[in-house]
C-alpha cells in the first residue's frame, strides 16, 4: 500500500490516541499552544519544554556534528528528533511521535508537521511512517508513545543496572596503571558492581591498543579488576576516528564522505578532527566484529561505547541506506559482537535507533564538578556541553524513556576535594540517579572523607520507592524532590552581551583555540594526578 501525505484537521480528544499511515503528517492545533516540548537527536543533545520563542543557533557551530543534529543545526522553529508536544494548559498536552527511524517535527505557527525524511531513493512513499498521536496529561501521553515503541523497536532488558566507578570524572585521559591499581585497592570495601576505564588507555582515537602507561597490556588491566570480585568495564568509541590515527591512514575508503567526496566532520575533539566510520561498508563491520571480540577476549564485559552519532551522520554512504537504518546495523554488529552477556552502555548515540539492541543508554550531556558554566550557558548558548545543570535537565526531560532502556544520568559527586557544586547540587544529582536507579561515581577514594565514604555507602546499597508526581516533582521514599531550578533555560545573548557573545562563537570555532584547550586541560588533569601520586 503506497503510504501518502496525510493531513488532520483536529487532533484527538483528551485522553485518546491513535496511529496513523502518512509519509508526512500535518496535524492542525485547536489553539496556539504555551509550551513546546524538543527532543535533540543524541544523549547529548537539548531536551527540554520551552515557550516558542526560536532558540538561538548554539555555538560554536564546529561542535555541532557532535553535540546536535547537524541536518537541524540551523533550523529556526521549535523542531525536535522523531517527537515533539505541546502544552495547552496543565494536563492538556498533544503528543506527536513517529513509530519509526528517519523523522522529524516541527511546529510552525498552529500546525505540527512531522515528515518521514532520509529514506532511500523513493522507498518512503511506498513505505510512509506510523506516527502516534496521543492527548491528555503529560505522564499518561508519553507512557503510551514509550509502549508503541517498545512493539517497534524493543523494551528494556531485565539485567539490573550495576553500580559502577569510572575513571573519567576523576583523572579524565591522565590515567595509568598504577594509578588505577592503587584506586581499585583502595574502593575495595564498597558495594561497587564494575569498575570502568575510561579515556586514556588507548594508543589513539580509532586504534583500540594499549598504550605505554599500560606495560601489562588490557588482559592483566581486566584481571586486576576482576580480582576484587567486580566486572572489568571499559570505555571506548569504535565508529569515530582522529585524523591522524593508524586507522584513519590505513584506510581512509572506510570513512564517510559527502556528495562531493569530501570527508564528513564528526566534531573536533582530543585538539583533532574527528572521522565518521562509513557502517554500511562490509569492512567496517568485519573490523567491528574483530574490535569487540578482542575486548571481550582481554576480559571485559562491561562496555562504554561513545560518540556513537558518528554511525548516523548525514553522508554520502557506500550502501544506499538511510542513515539511522545504517546506525542500527552497526548497533546491532557491536552487540552481537560483544556477545549478549555482555552490559553495553551507549553514549553519544542517537536515542531511537538506539533503543532494543543496548541495557542503557545516556539521555543527557555529561556532568561535571560545576553547576553551569556562564561562557557556555549565556554567550554560546549551548545547553549540550559538560555540566551538572545541563545533564540534569536533559535527563529529566527523557525520563518517559525508563520503560525502554536503563537510564544513565552519569555520575554523581560525594567528595568535597576538587568539587564546586554545593550540596544541594550534589542532591539533586545524587536523587536523580536514585530515580533512575543507575549509579555511578567517579570520585577517587583519596579525597573522601570518613564520613563522605558512609554516605556514598548508604546511597549504593539505597532502594527507595519513586513516584513522579509531576513533570519536575518526585516522591523519593518520604521526601519530595524538585528538579524545577534545573529545567529552565537562560535568556539569550541580549544588548551589550551580544558582542562578547558572537567573539566566544568566532573563538570557538577556530582549531587552535580548541587545540590549547585541550592541552591546558590535560595539564590540569596531570597536575592532579601528580598531586595524588605524592600522596
Amino acid at each position: 500500500m503506497t503510504s501518502h501525505p496525510l493531513k488532520l484537521d483536529s487532533p484527538p480528544q483528551p485522553g485518546s490516541s491513535l496511529v496513523v499511515n502518512a509519509s508526512s503528517l500535518t496535524l492542525d492545533l485547536p489553539r496556539p499552544p504555551r509550551l513546546f516540548y524538543r527532543h535533540g537527536w543524541q544523549s547529548w543533545s537539548l531536551a527540554a519544554w520551552t515557550d516558542l520563542t526560536p532558540l538561538p543557533i548554539q555555538r560554536p557551530k564546529i561542535l555541532h556534528p557532535l553535540q546536535t543534529d547537524p541536518r537541524y543545526a540551523n533550523e529556526t522553529s521549535p523542531h525536535g528528533s522523531w517527537v515533539a508536544a505541546v502544552e495547552f494548559e496543565q494536563d492538556d498536552i498533544l503528543l506527536l511521535g513517529s513509530l519509526g527511524l528517519d523523522a522529524h517535527i516541527w511546529l510552525k505557527g498552529n500546525q505540527f508537521e512531522g515528515a518521514a525524511l532520509s529514506v532511500s531513493k523513493g522507498q518512503h512513499e511506498a513505505d510512509g511512517c506510523d506516527w502516534f498521536i496521543a492527548r491528555g496529561d503529560e505522564i499518561s501521553v508519553f507512557a503510551k508513545y514509550a509502549a508503541e515503541l517498545a512493539i517497534r523497536l524493543g523494551k528494556k532488558t531485565d539485567k539490573p543496572a550495576p553500580r559502577v566507578w569510572c575513571s573519567w570524572y576523576s583523572l579524565y585521559t591522565s590515567i595509568d596503571e598504577e594509578i588505577l591499581f592503587r584506586v581499585f585497592d583502595e574502593l575495595n570495601d564498597l558495594p561497587f558492581d564494575v569498575l570502568q576505564v575510561d579515556d586514556g588507555w588507548q594508543m589513539s582515537i580509532g586504534d583500540w591498543e594499549a598504550n605505554e602507561k599500560f606495560p601489562s597490556g588490557m588482559n592483566a588491566l581486566a584481571e586486576r579488576i576482576k580480582s576484587t570480585g567486580r566486572k572489568a568495564g571499559l570505555w571506548l568509541a569504535p565508529l569515530i576516528a582522529v585524523k591522524s590515527s593508524r586507522l584513519f591512514r590505513k584506510h581512509p575508503d572506510w570513512f564517510l564522505r559527502d556528495e562531493h567526496g569530501k570527508f564528513v566532520s564528526a566534531g573536533f575533539n582530543w585538539g583533532e578532527q574527528l572521522y565518521a566510520l562509513d557502517t554500511t561498508h562490509a569492512d567496517v563491520l568485519t573490523w567491528l566484529t574483530a574490535l569487540m571480540q578482542q575486548v571481550s577476549a582481554w576480559g571485559f564485559d562491561y562496555l562504554k561505547l561513545d560518540f556513537l552519532y558518528a554511525g548516523a551522520l548525514p553522508g554520502k554512504r557506500l550502501a544506499d541506506m538511510p542513515r539511522e537504518a545504517a546506525y542500527r546495523q552497526a548497533l546491532k554488529t557491536l552487540r552481537d559482537a560483544m556477545g549478549h552477556d555482555a552490559y553495553f552502555l551507549a553514549c553519544g548515540a542517537p536515542i531511537l535507533p538506539s533503543l532494543g539492541l543496548c541495557d542503557a543508554l545516556r539521555v543527557g550531556p555529561d556532568v561535571s564538578a560545576k553547576w553551569e558554566d556562564p561562557r557556555d550557558a549565556a554567550l554560546l548558548y549551548n545547553f549540550t556541553t559538560p555540566g551538572a545543570r545541563n545533564a540534569v535537565r536533559t535527563t529529566v526531560s527523557r525520563l518517559w524513556l525508563q520503560p525502554l532502556v536503563a537510564i544513565d544520568p552519569d555520575v554523581v559527586y560525594f567528595a568535597e576535594m576538587e568539587n564546586s557544586l554545593s550540596r544541594e547540587h550534589k542532591q539533586l544529582l545524587q536523587d536523580l540517579a536514585l530515580i533512575c536507579n543507575f549509579k555511578a561515581i567517579s570520585d577517587l577514594p583519596q579525597w573522601m572523607t570518613n564520613d563522605e565514604r558512609e554516605t556514598l555507602r548508604e546511597f549504593l546499597t539505597a532502594s527507595p520507592q519513586v513516584k513522579r508526581l509531576s513533570r519536575a516533582t518526585f516522591q523519593i521514599d518520604d521526601r519530595i524532590v524538585d528538579f524545577s531550578s534545573a529545567l529552565a533555560l537562560p535568556h539569550p545573548p541580549r544588548g551589550l552581551m551580544k558582542l562578547p557573545a558572537m567573539f566566544m562563537g568566532w573563538l570557538g570555532n577556530q582549531p587552535f583555540a580548541l587545540k590549547l584547550f585541550n592541552r591546558l586541560n590535560k595539564a590540569s588533569f596531570e597536575k592532579r594526578k601528580r598531586r595524588l601520586q605524592a600522596k
